[in-house]
């Protein structure tokens, strides 16, 4: 799929394979600045490893990433915010200190930005992370990663087992903190019930290769249905 709009993230020929297993098997994607980009899919479609790559963890076998124009590693995470599916957050801190903590690590941290989304996600900045909710943990690390500012931000599966009250929070806060003349998101999720509204533009992963990529409208205006139902279409 074309665009006219500058490519945030180029990748051509992307494989990765552990051992015998082939995570991914030939990956072409381009996705431009300032969008919001569902990777979708059921798990073991490959979605976390693509993630990885991207944020320059993660190897490929073969092929190659830009990210902004620049192959990803540890030298240029200042271009990047990765919020993992598991966190590795401290649980003798308290949500301040694991804060702070986060924030020593990046010259682009914005703490008023943070302190402002700690009153919005309805955190106590005195409660230790040992006491956290799931739901509430999930929105600490939505601080971790908007209160950076990077032009790319990776939400691998930020719903993940969490309540609707922190899902509704959580996205909420993702459409109020995006800023889509500077930042561009790629979020995996294998749920799209309220997430759906979100994309500008989707990409369906199947076995370690893209079986659907286009925009959300043009996809919902050629099946007929909500990508919720396009996704049942797909992985019938």
């Amino acid at each position: 799929m074309e665009t006219q709009q500058p490519i945030m993230v180029e990748l051509s020929g992307i494989q990765k394979r552990y051992l015998l297993k082939q995570a991914l098997g030939g990956i072409d994607l381009r996705i431009r600045r300032g969008s919001i980009v569902g990777l979708l899919g059921p798990n073991g479609s490959g979605k976390s490893t693509l993630l990885k790559m991207i944020a320059g963890l993660v190897t490929p076998t073969a092929g190659t990433i830009l990210v902004n124009g620049r192959v990803p590693n540890v030298a240029n995470k200042h271009s990047i915010a990765y919020l993992p599916e598991i966190d590795h957050f401290y649980n003798w801190m308290t949500v301040k200190e694991t804060l702070q903590f986060v924030s020593g690590f990046y010259k682009d941290w914005q703490p008023d930005k943070a302190l402002q989304m700690l009153e919005t996600m309805e955190l106590d900045e005195k409660q230790k992370v040992r006491n956290l909710s799931k739901g509430l943990r999930a929105r600490l690390k939505l601080i971790a990663a908007f209160a950076r500012q990077v032009p790319l931000i990776l939400l691998d599966e930020p719903f993940s087992g969490i309540d609707p009250s922190s899902r509704a929070k959580i996205i909420r806060s993702i459409l109020r903190e995006f800023e889509s003349s500077e930042q561009t998101i790629l979020l995996s999720t294998h749920s799209l019930n309220e997430s759906e509204p979100l994309f500008d533009e989707v990409v369906f992963l199947r076995s370690g290769k893209i079986e659907i990529h286009d925009t959300a409208e043009q996809l919902r205006a050629d099946y007929g249905c909500s990508l919720e139902n396009i996704w049942e279409k797909v992985y019938a």
